[in-house]
């Protein structure tokens, strides 16, 4: 499968540049908005890390392909970034991809910085050769598990679509919520309707509705259907998978995207550096940035100090995961080797639950941290 080209600009032949390879999904069905928000944050990363005198001297550069949230893709293109001779692979956003990234990146002793892919087996075996910055899945949702159980939901349907992320998110909450009183009842979306999930929840008498499913679609058919059913005034709409974060939901959805609680990977105040960086991202991005673009400019940071640190040996950069210690825009990064995790694993950033404010769609409200 042919990747397209980087943008002008992103590749220099004349070997004087020390090059990252970017994996970012831009076009459909990959999520471009989280793409655009990620590269956001790993372009204005490498721009800081230049005007700073670069790596030892030489510049800086993101060789970036789309994966376009397809794993084949993806593979094909860390293939190809290998054979340019990156020093390390960073990025990607969707889960499903990241997994098949980090196996083609293994397998050919390639360092990879996973940005923001929380399933928990990003790799089949443990490996030195991939790191990740977002927390596990298993993480998050627990901490999301804790916020239902605390706002009183026992009864939690989960309208999921067939993935290994949406399987093992169905399966954490399951596995958290039996033991603690709670019952997942599982709408599988092949066979449903969006409007036929609402005679679902009223059978099955849920006071929440999960949505383990794609966005746009069919997220926002879901919620439409449900807002406007007299029937579930009162359920609670979730998204543990973070669709509301980003500004094209409010878009779509207008008052019926409002509270709806999302996980989020920020802390409740942005070190010093990260409010230096938020403001640079709002100009770069003309809006506000989401937790992606943070963790595309920590990944960079942690990178370019790897480097300046170890050189842009592959084996060396791989070695010294363990020894990091980077102050990123929300708190210290540190990796280890955590239970059930495949890979070097920051354990953990900042997991916030928050929602869209009703009164004031723009505006978020946290309403549980952990």
């Amino acid at each position: 499968m042919n990747t397209p080209p980087s943008p002008p600009g992103a590749e220099r032949t004349d070997g004087s540049s020390v090059q990252i390879g970017a994996l970012v999904p831009l076009t459909r069905p990959g999520w471009g908005e989280a793409g655009r928000h990620l590269l956001a944050g790993l372009e204005l990363a490498v721009r800081e890390v230049n005007d700073a005198g670069g790596i030892v001297g030489r510049p800086l550069e993101l060789v970036v392909r789309d994966t376009a949230a397809d794993p084949q893709r993806a593979a094909a293109a860390v293939d190809e970034l290998a054979g340019l001779g990156v020093a390390a692979l960073a990025g990607e956003y969707h889960s499903v991809v990241a997994r098949t990234a980090a196996a083609r990146a293994d397998a050919l002793g390639l360092p990879f910085l996973c940005s923001s892919a929380v399933l928990d087996a990003l790799t089949e075996q443990p490996t030195d050769w991939v790191a990740r910055l977002a927390p596990a899945q298993s993480h998050g949702w627990r901490i999301y598990a804790d916020f239902l159980l605390g706002a009183g939901h026992s009864r939690i349907a989960v309208a999921a679509e067939p993935s290994v992320y949406w399987a093992s998110g169905a399966r954490i909450l399951r596995d958290y919520l039996a033991p603690r009183g709670g019952t997942v009842i599982e709408l599988d979306m092949r066979a449903l309707a969006p409007t036929a999930v609402c005679d679902e929840l009223v059978d099955n008498r849920a006071t929440a509705l999960l949505l383990l499913v794609g966005h746009p679609e069919p997220a926002a058919s879901i919620v439409k259907s449900v807002r406007h059913d007299q029937r579930l005034a009162e359920i609670m709409i979730g998204a543990p998978a973070g669709q509301p974060e980003f500004a094209e939901w409010a878009t779509l959805l207008g008052d019926d995207g409002a509270a709806i609680p999302f996980l989020r990977y920020l802390p409740e105040r942005l070190s010093p550096l990260g409010v230096r960086v938020d403001t640079a991202l709002r100009e770069r991005l003309a809006a506000a940035p989401s937790f992606v673009a943070f963790e595309g400019y920590d990944t960079v940071a942690v990178l370019a100090e790897v480097l300046r640190s170890h050189g842009a040996d592959r084996a060396r950069i791989a070695e010294s995961w363990s020894r990091v210690a980077v102050e990123g825009t929300r708190g210290q990064i540190k990796f280890s080797r955590t239970p059930g995790i495949s890979v070097w694993q920051w354990a953990w950033t900042s997991v916030q639950v928050v929602d869209r404010d009703p009164a004031e769609p723009d505006r978020f409200r946290v309403l549980h941290t952990g």
